[in-house]
């Protein structure tokens, strides 16, 4: 399985995981479809989250925090 994108999102801070060394996790994802509905349930959740396309993918995509809610609103404008 090739993985094309990835989502990073702060780690909870309420207490359910061990102290981590880095705040944040990653998670690889298949497609952009997958890694938006991934993205979204973490953004719903609160969190802040950060996408974008792992090396040598093309066309290259980066999604800072401040533009993930259009990120994830042009996905359901598309559908």
């Amino acid at each position: 399985m090739k993985y094309t994108w990835y989502v990073t999102f702060e780690v909870p801070t309420d207490g359910t995981l061990l102290r981590r060394r880095h705040p944040r996790l990653t998670k690889t994802i298949v497609t952009e479809a997958e890694a938006r509905d991934f993205a979204r349930a973490r953004f719903n959740e609160g969190l802040i989250v950060i996408a974008g396309t792992i090396i040598p993918h093309l066309p290259r995509a980066s999604i800072p925090s401040e533009e993930i809610p259009a990120w994830l609103e042009a996905d359901q404008v598309n559908d």
